[in-house]
């Protein structure tokens, strides 16, 4: 679990892992499939237990973008 608690202002923090924000806000599932093909694989397959923050440097993703994109996808 992530030592950083979500809340309204900041739903995802660069500390959580994917499957803490899978499992918290289930629509972000569809994001992190659009960032497979940047990434060359699937993130929740083989990312799932890294912080955002590590799969955004592993990865060469832009951390801004993969988070807004995700709290988007929360606040739709």
């Amino acid at each position: 679990m992530s030592k950083d608690i979500p809340n309204k202002k900041q739903p995802i923090t660069p500390d959580m892992t994917i499957l803490d924000i899978v499992s918290r806000f289930r629509q972000t599932e569809a994001v992190f499939k659009q960032f497979d093909q940047k990434a060359g694989e699937c993130l929740c397959c083989n990312a799932l237990f890294d912080p955002l923050k590590d799969v955004a440097d592993k990865y060469d993703l832009n951390l801004k973008e993969l988070t807004a994109e995700l709290i988007a996808a929360i606040e739709e």
